[in-house]
C-alpha cells in the first residue's frame, strides 16, 4: 500500500521550505511596528439606558424634558460629571428661587434627596436663621429664633436691597438668639452669613454648648460677611448666641466634606420674578451668588403673577429678562434654568375647577424667554398634565393638592419633584452620550495611519501615539 501519510507530511515539508526561501526578513520589521488600534471602554449603564429614547426625542418638544437649545446646562452637567466620578472637592452647587412651595422646601426637598442618592450627599445647604413665617421649614433641619427683627425683600420696612442670598434679613440686638437643629448628624462644616456695618455689633457661635468663636461685624461699609466654622461630626443643634450691639444675619451655610450635590431652596412666600429683578439690590446679590459659585441657578416664579393678568401682559417679560441679565452678570459661568409654575386651579361661575388663562400665558411667555435669552426652560405645568390638572389632582385619592388649589400636598410636592429630578437626569445623560461621542471623534482623529514598514528604524517605544483628547471639564 502507498504511504500516502508518509507523502502528504513530505509535501507540507518541501512547501513550507520553498516559503521560507521567498519570505523577505527585511519586512519582519512591520511587526514590530504594528500599533493597536486604541480601545475605549463600552459607555456605563446609565449612560446607555433609555439612549434610544432620548436620540428619538432630541428633537421633539417633550414637555418632560429640559430645553435647552442654547447647551446652557453644560457647565452643571460637567461639573455633576465631576461630582459622579468622586474627584476631591467636587461638589456641584443649585441655588433655587421660588415661591410659597419653596418656602416650606417642598419640591426642592424631594430633588435634593433624589440627587443627593445618586451623586453624594455634600450637606443640606442654605437655611434662614429663624421663620420669617409659622410655614418656614426646611426637610431634615429646624431654625428657631427670638428677639429679631424680620425683613423678607418683598415684605419688609428694609428697602436697601440687602438681604443676603436667601432674601430675608434679621435684625437683633442683645438678647437675640437664634437655632438650628438638624437631623443629619455628619455636617462638618457651618458657615454663618452677615451683613458687615459701620458700628455693627457682634455675635458668638455654638456647636452644642460649645462656643466656637466670636464674630465682630462692624466695618467701613455694608459688605457681605461670612464666618465659617468647623464643628464636630454628631452635633445636632447649632446656636448663635451673646449678640453684642446691632447685627444684620442672612442665614447659614451647612456643608460636608466630601464630593456630591448641595441645593439650596430659597423660597419666599408670596414672591415674585420682581424679587431678584427689583427687590435686590445688585451689587449685593451678585456678591452673594459668586461666593456660592453656583453651578445652576433654577428660577421659579409664576403662580403668583398668574393672579394679575395686566402685569403678565405688560411686564412679566420684561422682568423675567431683567432678573436673567442680573444673574448672568453676576455668575456668567454657571446654567441658568427658568422653571414654569404648576398648574393653578380657579373656580368658575359653575363651581367648575378651571386653570385660569393668565397662568398658561405665564407659561407662554417664560418658555419665550427662554429660548430668546438661550437659557433653559422646564415647563412644570405641561410635564405635571397641562391645564386642568390641579382639578384632577384635588379630586384624587389620596388628594395631591389643597383646598386652595394652588398649593401641593406632600404627596403632590414629590411628584413634580420627580418629574424635575428625571428631567434634570434626562439631559445629564444624554450630555454624557454627547460627550462620549465628541471623545471618540477625537480619538479616531488623532490616530496614525497605519505603516507597512519601518523605514526609519525607530523602535515601537520611539513612534509617539498621540493621546486621546479629554471633554473639556468645568470646575465644580
Amino acid at each position: 500500500m502507498f504511504p500516502w501519510k508518509t507523502a502528504l507530511t513530505a509535501a507540507t515539508l518541501a512547501t513550507l521550505l520553498v516559503s521560507l526561501k521567498a519570505w523577505d526578513w527585511r519586512s519582519s520589521a512591520s511587526l514590530l511596528d504594528f500599533r493597536p488600534r486604541q480601545i475605549v471602554l463600552a459607555p456605563t449603564e446609565d449612560q446607555v439606558k433609555n439612549y434610544t429614547v432620548l436620540t428619538a426625542n432630541a428633537n421633539k418638544l417633550d414637555p418632560r424634558r429640559i430645553t435647552d437649545a442654547g447647551g446652557s446646562m453644560a457647565a452643571f452637567y460637567g461639573a455633576l460629571m465631576q461630582t459622579e466620578q468622586g474627584r476631591p472637592g467636587a461638589v456641584t452647587r443649585v441655588v433655587h428661587y421660588g415661591e410659597s412651595p419653596t418656602t416650606a422646601d417642598m419640591i426642592t426637598a424631594d430633588v435634593r434627596a433624589l440627587l443627593q442618592a445618586k451623586f453624594g450627599d455634600a450637606g443640606h445647604g442654605f437655611a434662614l436663621v429663624a421663620k420669617p413665617w409659622a410655614w418656614y421649614q426646611h426637610r431634615g433641619v429646624e431654625v428657631s429664633g427670638s428677639n429679631w427683627s424680620i425683613h423678607p425683600a418683598h415684605q419688609g420696612h428694609l428697602k436697601d436691597g440687602l438681604f443676603g442670598l436667601g432674601g430675608v434679613t434679621f435684625v437683633g440686638t442683645s438678647g437675640a438668639t437664634a437655632r438650628v437643629k438638624v437631623q443629619d448628624k455628619r455636617h462638618t462644616i457651618v458657615e454663618v452669613s452677615y451683613l458687615a456695618q459701620p458700628e455693627g455689633g457682634s455675635f458668638a457661635f455654638y456647636a452644642g454648648e460649645t462656643a466656637l468663636g466670636t464674630v465682630e461685624t462692624a466695618a467701613d461699609s455694608n459688605t457681605p460677611g461670612y464666618a465659617s466654622f468647623r464643628v464636630p461630626e454628631g452635633t445636632a443643634e447649632y446656636s448663635i448666641q451673646d449678640v453684642k450691639g446691632k447685627v444684620r444675619l442672612f442665614g447659614v451655610r451647612l456643608a460636608k466634606s466630601a464630593p456630591g450635590v448641595m441645593y439650596d431652596s430659597l423660597g419666599l412666600n408670596g414672591a415674585s420674578i420682581m424679587v431678584p429683578s427689583r427687590s435686590f439690590n445688585e451689587d449685593h446679590w451678585a456678591a452673594q451668588l459668586k461666593h456660592v459659585q453656583p453651578h445652576l441657578v433654577v428660577l421659579n416664579y409664576g403662580i403668583n403673577e398668574s393672579v394679575y393678568a395686566a402685569f403678565v401682559e405688560s411686564a412679566l417679560e420684561k422682568e423675567l429678562r431683567r432678573a436673567i441679565a442680573r444673574v448672568r452678570r453676576a455668575v456668567p459661568e454657571a446654567s441658568i434654568l427658568l422653571m414654569a409654575p404648576m398648574d393653578r386651579g380657579d373656580r368658575d361661575a359653575t363651581g367648575t375647577i378651571v386653570t385660569p388663562r393668565a397662568l398658561t400665558r405665564v407659561v407662554e411667555i417664560e418658555s419665550k424667554v427662554a429660548a430668546d435669552t438661550g437659557i433653559a426652560f422646564f415647563n412644570t405645568f405641561e410635564a405635571m398634565g397641562g391645564a386642568g390638572t390641579m382639578a384632577k389632582w384635588y379630586t384624587d385619592t389620596p388628594r395631591l393638592v389643597s383646598a386652595d388649589l394652588l398649593h401641593p400636598m406632600p404627596a403632590g410636592a414629590k411628584k413634580v419633584g420627580k418629574l424635575f429630578y428625571d428631567a434634570l437626569l434626562a439631559g445629564y445623560l444624554r450630555y454624557k452620550v454627547i460627550e462620549r461621542s465628541k471623545g471618540l471623534h477625537s480619538i479616531a482623529a488623532n490616530e496614525p495611519e497605519p505603516q507597512a514598514s519601518n523605514p526609519t528604524g525607530t523602535s515601537p517605544a520611539d513612534a509617539q501615539t498621540p493621546p486621546p483628547a479629554q471633554a473639556p471639564q468645568p470646575n465644580p
